[in-house]
């Protein structure tokens, strides 16, 4: 464990806190994120790109001319793929992009991507935000206060709908709840902002 500086809304010191060293003490682990991310990604894609081979086009079921005698290269159809309208040679059909990654890699590339932010000075960690109501305002404004600049992360616990109304509508701003932390979203944003009851434990992530 060690101890980091634990700031209010305003961007003063409200005590200390101790960050798991088995979530934000690693040395980052790139080629696990690496694959962690790609595979992330490949999940995304909706794999439904669909052509049609030359079994599947409409017509041309007759011999389009003799086999000999014409002078002419001999075709048995004119939906083949080298016809103008004919079927597509290795055609691409719905599929899944999907790459099976196993849960210790998971849990590793996360922790590490934390890791690696809270190595380059980019993690905040705020004692509570105590909106009094929504107000995207007194939100962007709390982020200038903590130094907060660029894209960010903002870790909101699912009971606290007064903050995820404040922030939602900043355009810098990606809000996401405790359990759906993942590599990727660490990786692209530049901060990352939590309140101390939704921050990560090795027992959380166990």
């Amino acid at each position: 464990m060690s101890n980091f500086d634990l700031l209010d809304p305003s961007g003063k010191k409200a005590g200390s806190v101790e960050l798991d060293d088995a979530i934000f003490g690693l040395e980052p682990n790139v080629p696990v994120m690496h694959q962690v991310v790609t595979a992330q990604l490949a999940a995304r894609r909706a794999g439904t790109q669909s052509t049609k081979t030359r079994s599947e086009v409409a017509g041309g079921g007759a011999k389009p001319f003799r086999q000999k005698g014409t002078g002419n290269a001999r075709h048995g159809s004119i939906r083949a793929p080298h016809y103008s309208g004919g079927g597509v040679a290795h055609a691409p059909k719905p599929r899944s992009y999907a790459v099976k990654t196993n849960k210790k890699e998971v849990r590793l590339a996360l922790r590490s991507a934390l890791s690696d932010r809270a190595a380059d000075g980019k993690l905040v960690v705020v004692d509570a935000w105590g909106f009094d109501k929504p107000s995207t305002k007194a939100a962007k404004a709390a982020l200038a206060e903590l130094g907060v600049s660029g894209k960010a992360l903002v870790v909101v616990g699912r009971d606290d709908a007064t903050s995820a109304l404040s922030f939602q509508n900043l355009p810098d701003v990606q809000l996401i709840a405790p359990g759906e932390l993942n590599a990727y979203d660490v990786l692209v944003n530049e901060w990352i902002v939590f309140t101390e009851d939704v921050l990560p434990t090795s027992e959380v992530q166990s």
